[in-house]
C-alpha cells in the first residue's frame, strides 16, 4: 500500500500532515513568501524519537527529505516538493546551566527564545540579528551576529550536538566523540543528518548599547570609506554593521524622514558604558546624522529590534558574498545601487573580524576566516507583483560587486545557486567535507540543502 493511502500518524505514532489536512497550508508556510512548495508529508517531530521514526520511514519508502527548524532559509530548502519535511519546530526545550555557563537547546527553538532564557542569567551566546531566526539553520551555516567581533561565530561557541544520521542512528558529536562530524557540522549545513539539539558556551552579556544611526544617502561614499578604515581599529567590544536602506514608515522613526533613502550603522557595544559616547561621536563627526536611536537596552531587545519590519510571509530574494577589502571600486558600485527598489530592501555589511579571526580556517568547516565582512543584498517586499523587481536589483547589485569579493558566500545568504558556489564558499575545506559526507551520508540522502556531494 502506498504511503499516501496509509494512516501514517497511527502507523508511526507521529503527527503527519498531508495535503488533504485542514492545517496543511499553514504547516507548509515558511518565512519567505516567495516559496510555494507542496510536500507530500510534514512530520511534526516533538522529540528525537520522532525524528528517528521520520528518517527511517523516508529511507524505507524512498522518499526525499528536507529539514525544517525555523523556516528562514531563503531558497526554501527547509521544504521539498512531493517529499517529507522533518519539521523540528515543536522541539523547544532549553536548559541553561549557569554554573558551567552553557545552554542546551533543541533544534526547533528560535534565537529569541534562547536569548530570553539565557538573559535571565545575564548571559548570551552568538546568534544573528533577527530573533525569529531558527537555531538550527543559523548554527549549521556558521552563525554571525551582534556579538561576533567579541565572541566569534556561533559555531566557535558550539560545544556539542546530537544528530540523527541517515541510518536512523543517534550520535553525540563534540571535540572527542565523532570529532570529524563535529568539525563538519560547524559550517557544513544540513548535509550530515538531522541535528536535534545543540550545546553552546555562554558569555556575560546582559545589557548592551545598541540601535541605528542613519546618514543621508548622499553621504554613502564618504561614510563607507571612513567605516572600512575605522572599524578594524576599534576594540572588539565595538560592533557596527553598515547598511543601505529606506526609512520605514513607523516608530521609532519621525514622520519627516519616512521613506528617505539612507546609509548608516546599527550598533552593539559591550564595553565600558562611559566610553561609548566618545566612540559614536566619531561617526557623527564624519557626517551629520539624519537620525539616531541608540541607547542601553537588554540584549534580547536589540535582537528583536527589526522583527516588526520583517514579518514572516514577505517576498525575499538575497545574494551574498564575503568581503576582505572595501576598495574604492567596490564603494563606487555601492553608490551606484544605493536606490533600494522597495521600502524593506537593503544591503548589510556584517563585520566578521575581531574574535572571528582568532580561529584558523582549517579548525572548522566554515572557511572564510580572513574575510572582514559578510555582505548580503536583500530584496524584500510583501507584494508578489514586485518579486521580479527585487530579484533584478539584488542580482545586478551582486554582479557589479562580484569582482571585489572573495568569491564565496555565507551559505545562509545563498539562494539555490549550484555546486560551484557551494565549493567556492568552503574553499580548501570542501574536499574534507566531501570525505566526511561520504562517511556519514554516502548516498546523499540529505541533499535538500546547500549540498556537498559525497566523494566518489
Amino acid at each position: 500500500m502506498k504511503p499516501e493511502t496509509r494512516d501514517l500518524t497511527k502507523e508511526l505514532n507521529l503527527e503527519i500532515i498531508r495535503p488533504t489536512d485542514d492545517n496543511y497550508d499553514e504547516a507548509r508556510k515558511i518565512y519567505n513568501g516567495m516559496i510555494d512548495k507542496h510536500p507530500a508529508f510534514i512530520a511534526k517531530c516533538k522529540n528525537t524519537e520522532d525524528v528517528i521514526k521520520a528518517v527511517n520511514f523516508a529511507q524505507k519508502e524512498g522518499i526525499e527529505v528536507s529539514i525544517r527548524s525555523g523556516g528562514h532559509n531563503g531558497p526554501g530548502l527547509s521544504l521539498t516538493d512531493s517529499g517529507l519535511v522533518i519539521d523540528l519546530s515543536p522541539m523547544k526545550k532549553i536548559q541553561v546551566d549557569p554554573k558551567n555557563k552553557t545552554v542546551h537547546v533543541e533544534a526547533g527553538c528560535t534565537w529569541g527564545e534562547v536569548d530570553r532564557a539565557t538573559h535571565e542569567y545575564g548571559m548570551a551566546t552568538v546568534s544573528g540579528i533577527l530573533s525569529t531566526t531558527g537555531v538550527g539553520g543559523l548554527t549549521l551555516g556558521g552563525g554571525h551576529g551582534y556579538l561576533s567581533r567579541k565572541y566569534g561565530l556561533t559555531i566557535d561557541n558550539l560545544i556539542s550536538a546530537d544528530i540523527v544520521l541517515q541510518n536512523g542512528k543517534l550520535v553525540h558529536a563534540n571535540d572527542k566523540e565523532h570529532a570529524d562530524l563535529f568539525w563538519a557540522l560547524r559550517g557544513g549545513g544540513g548535509n550530515f543528518g538531522v541535528v536535534t539539539s545543540f550545546e553552546y558556551r555562554l558569555h556575560p552579556v546582559e545589557n548592551v548599547i545598541g540601535g541605528p544611526l542613519f546618514w543621508p544617502i548622499d553621504q554613502l561614499e564618504n561614510t563607507m570609506k571612513w567605516y572600512r578604515d575605522w572599524l578594524p581599529e576599534m576594540p572588539n567590544d565595538v560592533y557596527a554593521f553598515y547598511l543601505i536602506a529606506q526609512v520605514a514608515a513607523g516608530d521609532p522613526f519621525p514622520k519627516e524622514i519616512h521613506g528617505k533613502k539612507v546609509c548608516g550603522l546599527v550598533w552593539c557595544y559591550t564595553g565600558p558604558k562611559d566610553q561609548f559616547e566618545e566612540i559614536i561621536q566619531q561617526a557623527r563627526d564624519v557626517a551629520k546624522p539624519l537620525f539616531e536611536f541608540t541607547g542601553e537596552m537588554p540584549y534580547p531587545t536589540l535582537q528583536s529590534l527589526f522583527d516588526g519590519l520583517y514579518p514572516s510571509g514577505d517576498q525575499w530574494y538575497w545574494k551574498g558574498d564575503f568581503v576582505k577589502e572595501l576598495s574604492d571600486g567596490a564603494i563606487e558600485q555601492h553608490v551606484r545601487f544605493a536606490e533600494v527598489p522597495t521600502a524593506q530592501s537593503t544591503m548589510h555589511l556584517y563585520p566578521i573580524d575581531g574574535a572571528v579571526h582568532d580561529t584558523e580556517k582549517e579548525e572548522t568547516a566554515w572557511n572564510m576566516r580572513d574575510a572582514r565582512w559578510s555582505m548580503v543584498i536583500v530584496g524584500v517586499d510583501p507584494d508578489p507583483k514586485n518579486a521580479k523587481r527585487i530579484k533584478t536589483w539584488a542580482r545586478d547589485y551582486w554582479k557589479a560587486l562580484k569582482p571585489f569579493t572573495l568569491g564565496g558566500s555565507y551559505i545562509n545568504f545563498m539562494m539555490d545557486e549550484g555546486t560551484d558556489r557551494v565549493k567556492a564558499s568552503y574553499g580548501d575545506n570542501y574536499k574534507r567535507l566531501q570525505k566526511i559526507k561520504s562517511k556519514y551520508d554516502p548516498d546523499n540522502f540529505f541533499h535538500v540543502n546547500q549540498n556537498i556531494t559525497p566523494k566518489n
